[in-house]
């Protein structure tokens, strides 16, 4: 399950990362054009921006603090926030009927609660 659970990481790792570092890096005009992303139109870009930095940060909390052996129980706690920020992702995208959209929020919410519940729990890192 060890394992299992550094592959569920290290994958919801890169999804946040490339999304967080999109909405950093990418303009606000520019992705309400792209597939997906109209939902920045109501929002400003430093709304955004703020957006994909925790997004970015969630990303780096779920492998790092393990990796360097350095405070490991901010694993499960990145995995919270990351939880909080699907909640938000799957209310705003069924406001605007993006039934696609809140399906892959579910679906991230659910990896990123089994890495919560196995760090917290039964396979949490021990000093």
């Amino acid at each position: 399950m060890n394992l299992a659970l550094w592959i569920i990481a290290s994958a919801l790792a890169v999804v946040f990362a490339l999304s967080g570092l999109m909405k950093l890096g990418v303009s606000k005009d520019k992705l309400v054009a792209s597939r997906n992303m109209g939902w920045a139109e109501g929002f400003s870009p430093a709304e955004i921006r703020w957006i994909g930095a925790a997004e970015l940060c969630g990303a780096v909390g779920l492998i790092a603090p393990a990796v360097v052996h350095i405070a490991p129980v901010l694993v499960p706690i990145a995995a919270i926030g990351l939880l909080l920020v699907m909640v938000g992702a799957a209310v705003l995208h069924g406001r605007r009927g993006e039934v696609p959209m809140v399906a892959m929020n579910v679906l991230l919410f659910a990896l990123a609660a089994v890495v919560a519940w196995g760090r917290f729990g039964p396979y949490a890192f021990t000093a």
